[in-house]
């Protein structure tokens, strides 16, 4: 075997090239395979971006936003703010109130008044729903991480956002946006938590039927575009409507396409769950849900599929809780439904188990699941068998009485490995729910100052294990306004968390629920040595 041997300058050049980095000393042992590889290093993430859905078109609506980023990012530099997306026109009705008066004649003049924004702290206009950021003034921008900013706007045609953060303001980043709602279809109280944009999402809950309106609203934070697929399926598999429905949908840059659900299926449905897809680029995906009888909320996509999934924070008033389930994979899967509450975990009398066929959808009514004491519910794969398959899993939730009754939904979603933020609290009507499922975790829950002032506030609690606490988070001492909310897991085992917010709405028991994932603050950055043995090169 001949051996050639290179320059080492050319080698300096392909190090370069490679890493970025060219160093001219000599590799230490573990380099050499003296030992082994050091475990990956977690830093700081550098750029962070986010999706707000476009809130409501309803005349009767009001928004606020509250963006959030905790202290302790990396330098001193940084920025972080939101701008209006476009509104891409769709052969889809673009709301729930347009399609519900059957007037499409202002779907024209809808691209006229795209500059036409919300307002932020005593009015500022947005700008123009224009891709070029320099034309257009930034919505919520931070000053300092560590305390919240608002906005309110009570426009019916305020945008979509989307927005990144970088620096200091990176890590943590979270947009909360609420939407009080006074009458017609989705009255009540919706809230979501600003998301990540991603390629994949699924939405276990959704329906078709025809007293709900739900709507994926596609968020495009990039400059070119992006292609889309959307699958429904029902309890009998996969659901078809017209030919190429849902295949193929075009989210322009920067901007967002709302595709009404009902299009997508033949007959109603009343039990569907939604996977997005991007073919190319990708979006936000989140689905608005108004119901004309028993209010909306926003739907967020639900934790990837998974063997076991975790739905926290189920209030203790819940009048009605419907579980619906999907099965992704070729397999069936058989589940432990388990209830953790506060002293521990039960099983619902009657659905101690369930069965969810391959590419269907299973709908449990587990009516007042809760009875008194707010809880999380826990699917687990049950005993014996082959490799569990995966599953996605939300939950509907009622709370009221007859005429008087609001919905919310509860997602599976993904533990809080270290640190999860829920802003937009209030100093009544907030409600923390964490859940450790296996063993105790010991947590530390702190209030940030409000958006008028204070200083923060934390407290230490442990969490026993199979239950849920719900608790009331502390607040900022003095100060106003709303406020942030951080939960950062100190020991133990796997930790679960969401936020409820409620007010009351002319009797009705408005409420709406934020499950809190980790917010992936930190990413791993592998340990990483020279290797000159590169210089030789065998033939």
């Amino acid at each position: 075997m001949n051996r050639t041997v290179l320059s080492f300058g050319a080698v300096a050049v392909a190090l370069a090239a490679v890493t970025g980095v060219a160093a001219l000393s000599a590799p230490d042992e573990a380099a050499q395979g003296g030992e082994s590889a050091k475990a990956a290093a977690h830093k700081p993430v550098e750029r962070s971006t986010l999706v707000c859905p476009q809130p409501s078109t309803s005349d009767v609506a009001e928004t606020s936003y509250e963006a959030f980023t905790p202290k302790g990012g990396p330098g001193k530099k940084g920025s972080a703010a939101l701008y209006p997306a476009e509104v891409a026109e769709t052969d889809t009705p673009q709301s729930p109130d347009d399609s519900e008066d059957g007037d499409d004649g202002d779907k024209d003049g809808k691209k006229d008044e795209q500059d036409e924004k919300g307002t932020q702290d005593g009015g500022e206009d947005q700008g123009a729903g224009t891709a070029d950021k320099g034309s257009r003034k930034p919505f919520l921008p931070l000053s300092s991480p560590g305390t919240p900013v608002t906005a309110e706007t009570d426009d019916p045609k305020a945008p979509a956002l989307t927005g990144s953060a970088d620096g200091r303001f990176a890590p943590g980043w979270t947009v909360q946006q609420t939407t009080s709602i006074g009458a017609g279809a989705g009255r009540g109280l919706q809230g979501t938590s600003c998301t990540a944009p991603d390629t994949s999402f699924w939405f276990p809950g959704a329906s078709t039927a025809e007293d709900r309106q739900d709507y994926v609203h596609l968020t495009n934070p990039d400059s070119t575009s992006a292609v889309v697929d959307l699958d429904l399926y029902g309890k009998e598999g996969k659901e078809k409507a017209g030919q190429g429905a849902g295949e193929g949908v075009t989210v322009p840059p920067h901007s967002s396409v709302p595709v009404l659900l009902s299009t997508l299926t033949a007959e109603p449905v009343t039990n569907v769950t939604l996977h997005v897809t991007a073919r190319s680029g990708r979006v936000g995906a989140q689905v608005q849900s108004s119901d004309r009888k028993l209010g909306g909320d926003w739907l967020p996509p639900a934790a990837d599929p998974s063997p076991r999934v975790v739905l926290p924070g189920i209030p203790e008033d819940a009048a009605s809780v419907r579980l619906s389930v999907f099965a992704p994979g070729d397999k069936d899967a058989d589940l432990k439904v388990k209830l953790a509450g506060r002293s521990g975990t039960i099983s619902p009398a009657g659905h101690e188990s369930l069965h969810v066929k391959a590419g269907m959808v299973t709908t449990v009514d587990l009516k007042d699941l809760t009875k008194g004491e707010a809880g999380s519910l826990v699917l687990s794969p049950a005993e014996g068998g082959e490799e569990a398959p995966d599953v996605v899993a939300a939950a509907r939730v009622l709370r009221g009485k007859g005429g008087k009754q609001e919905t919310a939904f509860v997602p599976a979603t993904v533990p809080v490995n270290k640190r999860a933020t829920a802003a937009g609290n209030t100093a009544t009507g907030s409600t923390l729910a964490l859940t450790a499922p296996e063993t105790a975790a010991r947590v530390k829950v702190t209030a940030s100052p409000g958006s008028g002032g204070g200083s923060p506030k934390s407290t230490t609690v442990t969490v026993k294990a199979h239950t849920t606490k719900a608790f009331t988070p502390p607040r900022p001492d003095g100060g106003k306004g709303p406020y942030a909310v951080t939960v950062e897991r100190l020991s133990g085992g796997p930790l679960y968390a969401s936020r409820t917010l409620e007010r009351e709405q002319s009797g009705l028991p408005a409420f709406t629920v934020q499950t809190l994932p980790d917010d992936r603050s930190t990413v791993a950055v592998p340990e990483s040595a020279q290797d000159l043995s590169v210089l030789n090169v065998d033939k």
